[in-house]
């Protein structure tokens, strides 16, 4: 049986809305008040998001973050660090009792990106899943996409998607990049690192393991483009089919409320 969610294309936001209306989707999931969502969206200012467990200062350049007139804000799911600019951002919201739905973060890793499998697909592209083999000793940075991690996709053996997952009060909210550029010297000057030695060494090892999707393919692929994939896609993947969602006055007073949060230093600041 076809599953019904909900779909909200928001198109480009600030940080703080974007981060507050995924907060927004998993309080109406939790109430009942809404079917499963799927959201699509924009940074209108590009934004470095951060993991809820990074430490800002201990990790974050923040005068260079203000230096090149970027957001930066602290995402509700844990990870690394992110700079959102050229790239379709995906959130799924849904009960942990779905059906199918794997208990474990992994495993639910794997359902949910089946969604992004078959997205990459509708663009041409030879996407699978990352089966990593980890070591004790493996350097990682404070930079998102630096590697794959479990069930993560990849294309030519490098990470194409990067996702994060939080769960709280029965409910799982996943959500990721999709990446069509990327400013690869800015993205690292916003991170802190030991020595200038280890900094570039970090930058030529994430050009071997990370890549956006317009340099994988003569097409120039747009946004536009990837909204229609990735919609597809996730029906697709998930064996669903979307009604859209408009927003209500009292959906949009919430939002007003969660938007301060996300835009306070004591949010930002907390670690």
């Amino acid at each position: 049986m076809t599953a019904k969610w909900s779909y909200i294309k928001s198109g480009k936001q600030d940080a703080f809305y974007n981060m507050a209306l995924d907060e927004l989707l998993m309080k109406k999931v939790e109430k009942g008040e809404i079917n499963p969502v799927l959201r699509l969206y924009e940074w209108e200012i590009p934004t470095l998001s951060i993991g809820y467990f990074q430490k800002i200062h201990r990790e974050i350049d923040v005068e260079k973050v203000k230096e090149y007139g970027y957001q930066l804000v602290r995402r509700k799911t844990g990870g690394r660090g992110v700079l959102h600019d050229k790239e379709l951002t995906y959130s799924l919201v849904l009960p942990e009792n779905y059906e199918g739905m794997p208990h474990t973060v992994t495993e639910s890793y794997k359902v949910l990106s089946m969604g992004l499998l078959e997205g990459f697909k509708n663009l041409g592209l030879d996407a699978y899943f990352s089966i990593p083999e980890k070591t004790k000793t493996e350097i990682r940075s404070s930079v998102c996409f630096d590697t794959p991690s479990w069930y993560e996709l990849v294309v030519e053996g490098r990470k194409i998607a990067g996702s994060a997952q939080t769960r709280n009060d029965g409910v799982i909210m996943q959500h990721g990049s999709i990446l069509l550029d990327v400013d690869i010297d800015h993205l690292f000057d916003m991170f802190k690192f030991t020595n200038e030695r280890f900094k570039q060494k970090m930058k030529s090892d994430f050009k071997s393991k990370a890549v956006p999707i317009n340099d994988l393919t003569d097409k120039n692929i747009t946004v536009d483009e990837l909204y229609i994939a990735f919609k597809d896609g996730f029906e697709k993947g998930l064996s669903m089919t979307t009604t859209e969602y408009t927003l209500t006055e009292d959906d949009l007073n919430q939002l007003d409320e969660l938007i301060e949060k996300y835009k306070s230093e004591e949010w930002n600041y907390k670690r």
